[in-house]
């Protein structure tokens, strides 16, 4: 997981064009390009050619589709494109006042030491950031409303060079959004199926801002040390674990196949649907989980309320929910996503929740290590 107010949407709107007129077939121009070594990522390909680097992006939900190609080349050159460039959206790099639809890239961007190119947000009221509302409140960043529903004149008003954004499955042209001329960088990282995976976006990202070098070494440090934490739990007996609650009619299971399902593996948990190979969260009856969950050792619950959760109010939000071992025995563990940088952090630093993971399914293992993201429910 970024001078003139009207200039850059018109220069956007004319790039766009060039872009439309930008020579050859992909698979004809990439000759002669280098491959971007990508060794997790599965929704992203990066070429490096004379003059620019091409990066494909995947459809997530059909991946013998493509979602959308960009070329990145250097800004101020876009007037001066090389010759037979690939089909793709045309983006100035390094991009320096981006609006960004979540602070999860914001959070990475920061990290990277690009933190000056944020000059819009939206959901800003569901950030966990200080500095972000610090900042909004000062008038240096400007608030975009809703990432489901901008404000299209504020985003104008901002003309950044690009708007970082979530897809969704048949997300189609974004509405007005789609129609301002501005780039649109879709951040599908989310829909990778490795914890490593979703990680490895972040070099795309140092490359879109200017920081390919400390994107590269930062993802080297986090893979190291998510490699080395995985080997600590080899030979271990795997605790069952549960995660969740159910909300209204249905208890959504992360599938093993998804980031959360192959951490767990990779913590040294029996996954109780460890057989459900999706990559995504799927909706069951609750009697259904409960019933494979009864028996879990331990439960993981992430949940964002104005108080902690507790005993007390699971036992008043079901019954079934007391009859379970974790509970009998103390064993939940919870992650108030209001009060931590849960959604902030560990889709670019799976390290660090994956030692959360094995504190707790395997506490002799870290026996200094404090939990970063959940705590014991009281």
């Amino acid at each position: 997981m970024y001078s003139g107010k009207f200039y850059v949407v018109i220069i956007s709107a004319v790039l766009a064009f060039l872009t439309s007129c930008a020579g050859g077939g992909t698979a004809s121009a990439l000759e002669g390009t280098e491959a971007v070594s990508m060794k997790y990522a599965r929704l992203l390909t990066l070429h490096e050619g004379e003059g620019f680097i091409s990066a494909e992006i995947k459809n997530p939900w059909d991946t013998t589709k493509i979602l959308h190609r960009y070329v990145l080349v250097p800004k101020g050159q876009e007037k001066e494109l090389p010759e037979h460039l690939p089909e793709g959206d045309i983006i100035g790099i390094p991009l320096s006042h981006s609006v960004f639809g979540g602070s999860v890239h914001i959070g990475l961007i920061d990290q990277l030491g690009a933190y000056s190119s944020v000059s819009g947000v939206c959901d800003l009221k569901f950030m966990n950031i200080k500095k972000i509302h610090t900042d909004a409140r000062n008038g240096k960043i400007h608030d975009c409303g809703s990432s489901l529903s901008p404000d299209i004149e504020t985003i104008i008003d901002v003309a950044p060079d690009a708007i970082l954004l979530s897809p969704f499955e048949n997300s189609g042209s974004y509405g007005k959004l789609g129609k301002l001329g501005i780039p649109l960088i879709e951040c599908a990282e989310y829909m990778e199926t490795s914890p490593l995976g979703c990680a490895e976006w972040m070099r795309f990202y140092g490359l879109l801002f200017g920081k390919q070098r400390e994107a590269d070494s930062l993802f080297a440090s986090i893979e190291k040390e998510y490699n080395q934490l995985k080997t600590l739990v080899k030979g271990k007996r795997r605790p069952t674990v549960v995660t969740e609650k159910k909300y209204g009619s249905a208890w959504y299971v992360a599938g093993a196949g998804s980031t959360v399902g192959q951490m767990l593996a990779d913590a040294g948990a029996d996954y109780i649907f460890k057989d459900e190979k999706s990559s995504g969260a799927l909706p069951y009856d609750p009697e259904t989980v409960f019933d494979r969950a009864q028996q879990a050792q331990i439960w993981l619950i992430k949940y964002n309320q104005e108080k902690p959760l507790s005993y007390s109010q699971l036992s008043g939000e079901w019954t079934n929910y007391t009859r379970m071992d974790a509970f009998r025995n103390r064993n939940i563990y919870g992650c108030d996503l209001g009060k931590t940088l849960y959604y902030e952090e560990t889709p670019f630093h799976p390290n660090l929740l994956l030692k959360d993971y094995i504190k707790i399914f395997h506490p002799e293992i870290l026996k200094d290590y404090k939990l970063r993201y959940y705590k014991c429910l009281e």
